[in-house]
């Protein structure tokens, strides 16, 4: 019998983690929605980050994505902390070395207004002396909380971080928490 593959597009919210459990009972994507018992996250995002996330129950696809040879791109809205300057725009787009490891060529740059997402809760911090900027940052690898620490690196701390896009599957107008079913051709 052939198996019936699922396909799933998440916008996990804020304080929420990449997982149907939690022994510390933290929210998980099980607060969200009745997945079926064998649907996995491709991927994940941090319990502080927001944004796409990918679900599936088909493992050979599943391990296409998550190959790094694939060079799949995944495309950040990161709110910072200051006004990024143009040589720290350059070093981001360059690679920066986090964890003694020097990061792949990222495409950044600011965005000309802040994208329409809704408030976070609990919101970011605010200072009145210190302005934020929005910008798009978009990889090929998956590091752990790379890049918050690519932010880091070039001294604009990273705020707030909603992943957008997957390969071609883009985040679009879904709300935080909203789960969405999507067919193999959308995939594809």
């Amino acid at each position: 019998m052939k198996k019936s593959f699922k396909y799933f597009v998440v916008y996990k919210p804020f304080g929420m983690l990449s997982q149907f459990t939690d022994s510390d009972g933290r929210k998980t994507l099980a607060d969200l929605f009745s997945f079926p018992h064998d649907v996995y996250p491709v991927g994940r995002l941090d319990y502080d980050s927001e944004g796409l996330l990918l679900l599936t129950n088909d493992k050979a696809l599943t391990d296409k994505l998550l190959h790094p040879k694939q060079k799949l791109e995944k495309e950040y809205f990161v709110q910072v902390e200051g006004v990024p300057n143009e040589e720290a725009l350059l070093r981001l787009s360059a690679g920066v070395v986090i964890e003694n490891k020097k990061t792949l060529p990222a495409k950044v740059k600011i965005l000309k207004n802040p994208p329409p997402f809704e408030e976070r809760i609990p919101p970011i911090r605010f200072r009145k002396t210190i302005p934020t900027t929005w910008i798009s940052i978009i990889i090929v690898e998956g590091r752990n909380r790379q890049v918050r620490k690519m932010t880091a690196k070039v001294v604009y701390p990273t705020l707030r971080l909603v992943r957008v896009r997957v390969g071609n599957i883009l985040l679009g107008k879904m709300k935080p928490g909203e789960v969405r079913e999507i067919s193999c051709s959308e995939i594809t």
